[in-house]
């Protein structure tokens, strides 16, 4: 059978990782396929010395790959969105099919280019775009495909749980591990988008998409870093039974979707608790199959192009073969799942941690207890330290049954006005992920 032809754009970390797979493997990969996978051409404005291009023509107008008449598979590498979406949108309007791992482009520009692959009767595919190695698009679309999924909840950015590990395990400062996460390369120069959260709110938008059936909507994420955790919550929360971890979280509840990225605790013994470093890992709960856990490496070079090929084989046994549903983008879907409000975090319920810095008077426990039951918090658990020689102010960290997060807001206020209260009130929501 002739082979399935490739166009590659772009010659970075990925890149390298996609033509020593595919050259490692050749034989597996074109057995899975039905036929040989054949790169004909690569778009790279610059070379790179670390990916071994052999003979493949390089193109520096990248355009150049996306109307490449020879070309069936644009492979999209180059990240971004702007751009990218030109290219990919350029590739589909010439008939390729798409393989990408830009979560970015997909979170963001994704309905807007599933909307073009659908008219033009081509694939766009993004195993890759979502916890690197990990299938777990696949896993959702493909093999939980009978059930009703009820929440997923992930650790979906390596750099941050790289840090809350670093925290918890060495008691290390949020500062000091994010300078040894950039060292190590795991964070880039300018951190914001794995620390404050904005990396994985691209990723749980793509799951929640293809879990409930429903259009991208990254702008109604709520989104949450982790620059305000401090050892101290990491070691309050370690004694409380909880690890703190940076989750996305998406729910269907009776008024809406959840979508939400934050910190947040969970318990010791949860397997999602017990992943540690820059590795990722997903809990899926269904009506079925019950809850299942997919775990490995997020992020690296052969981890994502072990994604990006597994797309590129799909496409291929398609292109050769059925051709019918090639695209992953769950339109067909009732309207009224599509339809679904998406829920401000203010709606959500949840648990709750709070460290309050208070000054060691009689009476300052009661107002702050009096405070929570008034907006119709209850208390699980307390615990009060007592000073430091030469200071009068100490830590009471708070854990909460459920509430309302406009309740908590509105409480955390009120605690903020006391005179006897020092500083910032810390809050961290807690996920016990049973149902």
């Amino acid at each position: 059978m002739d082979a399935v032809k490739i166009g590659l754009c772009g010659l970075g970390t990925v890149a390298g990782g996609t033509l020593r797979v595919l050259s490692r493997n050749f034989e597996n990969i074109s057995a899975r396929a039905g036929c040989d996978i054949q790169i004909v051409r690569i778009g790279a404005r610059r070379d790179n010395p670390d990916c071994d291009t052999g003979d493949i023509p390089i193109s520096r107008d990248l355009m150049e790959v996306a109307t490449d008449p020879e070309v069936e598979i644009l492979v999209e590498l180059i990240g971004g969105t702007d751009y990218a979406a030109e290219l990919v949108l350029a590739g589909i309007a010439n008939g390729k099919h798409i393989v990408t791992a830009n979560k970015a482009l997909i979170a963001e520009r994704g309905n807007e280019i599933f909307a073009a692959a659908e008219a033009a009767g081509v694939t766009v595919a993004y195993e890759a775009a979502v916890a690197g190695g990990i299938p777990i698009i696949k896993a959702v679309r493909e093999g939980l495909a009978a059930n009703s999924v009820n929440w997923l909840a992930g650790i979906i950015n390596g750099t941050g749980n790289f840090i809350l590990t670093e925290m918890k395990e060495k008691g290390r400062s949020f500062a000091d591990v994010l300078a040894e996460a950039q060292a190590l390369g795991y964070a880039e120069a300018d951190p914001t988008f794995d620390v404050e959260g904005i990396d994985a709110a691209h990723k749980l938008v793509i799951l929640a998409s293809i879990a409930f059936g429903m259009p991208l909507s990254f702008d109604e994420v709520y989104t949450e870093g982790i620059g305000a955790i401090e050892t101290q919550d990491v070691d309050y929360a370690e004694e409380l039974g909880y690890r703190i971890k940076h989750l996305g979280i998406a729910r269907k509840s009776p008024g809406g979707i959840e979508l939400r990225v934050h910190p947040t605790l969970i318990p010791q013994e949860r397997l999602l608790a017990n992943v540690n470093g820059v590795k990722n890992a997903v809990v899926v709960d269904c009506d079925a199959v019950g809850q299942t856990l997919y775990y490995g490496a997020g992020a690296g070079s052969e981890p994502t192009a072990s994604a990006v090929l597994a797309d590129v084989i799909d496409i291929a046994r398609n292109v050769r073969g059925d051709q019918s549903r090639r695209v992953p983008y769950l339109s067909y879907h009732s309207h009224a799942i599509a339809d679904q409000v998406i829920l401000p975090i203010e709606a959500i319920q949840s648990s709750y941690y709070l460290r309050v810095s208070v000054l060691d008077r009689p009476g300052v426990l009661s107002a702050v207890a009096s405070i929570l039951s008034d907006a119709g918090i209850s208390i699980e658990a307390i615990i009060q330290k007592a000073p430091r020689p030469d200071e009068d102010v100490v830590p009471v960290i708070i854990l909460t049954n459920s509430a309302l997060e406009q309740s908590l807001a509105d409480a955390v206020f009120r605690l903020q006005s006391l005179d006897s209260v020092v500083g910032a009130i810390t809050r961290i929501r807690v996920e016990n992920l049973d149902d």
